[in-house]
């Protein structure tokens, strides 16, 4: 039996979320780092990302398999069950994408900072002071 993922795997404060390097969607990398360790049923990718609504998780989820990082599998079992895993091509992002990661909590304040200040308005801005010619 394997290990369930943590509940908490990806909470609210989670650097991925300011992180401004995209792998596929918003949820792209967060579904990558729930495979990491192996196949997964779709109620345990749940688990972590339940911020994630079935119906986002599920378009991501086909987006990565189309894109050749993830691979689906269907069980023909008394109750069918589907499994996803990251393909070779999937696993070759998992160190490019912890380098994000740590560039990401590394400059964390600096990320939150820019994202809460909201810049020079056009108004004010360089731009405002120019008269037409």
């Amino acid at each position: 039996m394997r290990e369930p993922l943590p509940a908490d795997m990806f909470d609210e404060l989670c650097p991925s979320s300011l992180n401004p390097i995209r792998i596929g969607d918003k949820w792209a990398p967060l579904i990558i780092r729930c495979l990491e360790q192996g196949p997964r049923r779709f109620s345990e990718l749940r688990v972590p990302l339940k911020r994630v609504t079935p119906k986002v998780l599920t378009q991501s989820l086909r987006s990565l398999e189309r894109d050749g990082l993830v691979r689906r599998t269907i069980y023909a079992e008394a109750t069918p069950r589907v499994e996803y895993e990251l393909t070779p091509l999937g696993r070759s992002l998992l160190e490019p994408l912890a380098a994000a990661c740590a560039w990401t909590a590394e400059h964390w304040d600096e990320l939150l900072d820019a994202r809460l200040d909201p810049g020079p308005s056009p108004r004010t801005g360089a731009m405002a002071s120019r008269t037409p010619a």
